[in-house]
Parts: C-alpha cells; sequence; structure tokens
C-alpha cells in the first residue's frame, strides 16, 4: 500500500507542477502540494530504510524515493525565495544519469506486468528530470513541452496506477 500512496502524491505534485509551469497555478500556490508530497515520500523513505525488516531492496527503494523528495522540497523552496532554478536543474541531471541505470535494470529484470511497468516508469521519470536540466540550467525554450509532459507522465505514472494500487485494481 506505501507505494499507492507514494505513487498517488507522485501523481498529484507531477500534474500541479506541470499545470504551474503552463502557467495555471500561481508560484506562491505550488509549495503546497510539493511541500506535502515530500513530507509523504520523506515518511515512506524512512520507513522502508530503517523499519525492523530493511533490507538491501527497501534501503534501494528508499533512495531512489528520496530523489523525488529532495526534488519537491527544491521547488517549494525555490519559490519561496525566487531563485532562478539553475540548481535544481543541475540536481535534475544528476538524477536523469542516476535513474538510467534503474530503468534499465527493471526492464531487463521484470517478471511481471508490474514489474515492466515500473522500468518504464523510471524511463518516463528520468526523461522528465533531463527535461529540467534542460529547460532549467540550459535555458532550451522548451517551457510548454515540460509542462506538458510533467502532467502527462504524472497521470500515466503516478496518479492513475497510485489510485489503481490504493483501491485494489492493481495487485505490485
Amino acid at each position: 500500500m506505501l507505494l499507492g500512496l507514494g505513487l498517488l502524491y507522485v501523481g498529484a505534485v507531477l500534474v500541479l507542477n506541470g499545470l504551474w509551469l503552463l502557467g495555471q497555478i500561481e508560484d506562491r500556490e505550488i509549495v503546497v502540494v510539493n511541500v506535502v508530497s515530500g513530507v509523504v515520500t520523506l515518511g515512506i523513505s524512512i520507513f522502508w530504510a530503517f523499519n525492523p525488516a530493511a533490507d538491501a531492496g527497501s534501503i534501494k527503494a528508499a533512495a531512489l524515493t528520496l530523489l523525488f523528495t529532495a526534488t519537491y522540497f527544491w521547488v517549494a523552496h525555490n519559490r519561496h525565495v525566487e531563485v532562478d532554478g539553475r540548481g535544481l536543474g543541475w540536481f535534475s541531471l544528476f538524477v536523469a544519469i542516476t535513474v538510467t541505470p534503474v530503468a534499465l535494470q527493471s526492464l531487463e529484470t521484470a517478471a511481471s506486468p508490474i514489474g515492466t511497468w515500473m522500468g518504464w516508469n523510471w524511463v518516463g521519470w528520468g526523461l522528465l528530470w533531463f527535461c529540467y536540466f534542460l529547460l532549467l540550467t540550459l535555458r532550451l525554450p522548451i517551457l510548454r513541452f515540460t509542462g506538458a509532459f510533467t502532467v502527462a507522465i504524472g497521470v500515466l505514472t503516478g496518479w492513475v496506477p497510485g489510485l489503481s494500487l490504493l483501491q485494489g485494481w492493481l495487485q505490485p
């Protein structure tokens, strides 16, 4: 159920961040969903890493989930202090590079439809983080594309699967 919880909030924050990039939400307002989603993913990560049953797999899941957490807190921070986002862009490149082998390994070792789906999620998330690098650090004029892509990734990799897991329509 923690996967469903986390993915639901990943979906919410990505959809709303995409709408924010598209000019549909004000800078000051987007802070709330980023902080809430950061707290949710931080809590999940702490549980996965430090519960008595923690193992290599749960610690890896925690480490990777914290990449999302850091991103959400950084977006919230940037809106609070009104910086240009280049640091977040460089962090996004770090994350995009980091999740590339995760995506490839997930696709290579997938033993179930949900495993394959998770592999493709990592591909989508890696591409999205790379778009943030291109937008924020290299200043490429891809704001509208990045906003729309963020909404799509939020729906396809977070909102729908998260809700499906929580409702029991999809089994991990």
